[in-house]
C-alpha cells in the first residue's frame, strides 16, 4: 500500500502518543476528525497499524536483566523452534537472521537466575545446536522511527 502524506502525518502522531483523541490528532495533522477516522480505519484494515500499546521502563518494574540470544538451529526446524521460543513469557522478540546464527531472541528477566534457567532450558530443545548470549548493559536508543 502506498502511504499518502496524511497517512504519514497521522502515523507519526500516534507513534509518539497513541492515547491522543481523534480530535487532538486531527488538530496536529491539520485535517478533520472524519479524515483522521477514515485514515486510521484504513491503516488498521491494511495491517499497518497492528495495535496500540504503552512503552514501559522495565528496569523500574524489576526486569533488570536484558539479553540478546543468538541461536543456531538444525536445518528444516527453524520456524518450529522459533515458535516454541516465542511462546516464553520473557521473550519479547524473535527474528530470523543471516550469518553464523539462524535466529536472534530478545528477552527480559527479573534475575540472572531466571535468565540462566531459560538459557539452560533453551539448550535442551531439540534442534538447537548452539547459542551465544549477550547481556545488554545499557540501552542508548530504543524508539520507533518516523515515517517519511
Amino acid at each position: 500500500m502506498q502511504l499518502e502524506q496524511t497517512d504519514k502525518k497521522i502515523l507519526n502522531i500516534i507513534v509518539d502518543n497513541s492515547r491522543l483523541s481523534l480530535r487532538r490528532i486531527a488538530k496536529k495533522a491539520d485535517v478533520s476528525v472524519a479524515t483522521v477516522m477514515h485514515h486510521i480505519k484504513k491503516l488498521e484494515k491494511e495491517g499497518i497499524i497492528k495495535k496500540y500499546t504503552t512503552k514501559l521502563d522495565y528496569e523500574k518494574i524489576g526486569y533488570d536483566v536484558e539479553v540478546i540470544i543468538e541461536i543456531r538451529i538444525s536445518k528444516g526446524k527453524l520456524f518450529e523452534v522459533e515458535r516454541k521460543i516465542a511462546m516464553h513469557p520473557n521473550v519479547f522478540a524473535v527474528y530470523d537472521i543471516t550469518g553464523a546464527f539462524d535466529a536472534v531472541v530478545l528477552a527480559r528477566f527479573p534475575t540472572r537466575r531466571q535468565m540462566d534457567n531459560f538459557l539452560k532450558k533453551l539448550q535442551t530443545y531439540d534442534f538447537v545446536e548452539r547459542t551465544e548470549t549477550k547481556l545488554i548493559l545499557n540501552t542508548i536508543k530504543e524508539e520507533n522511527i518516523e515515517v517519511g
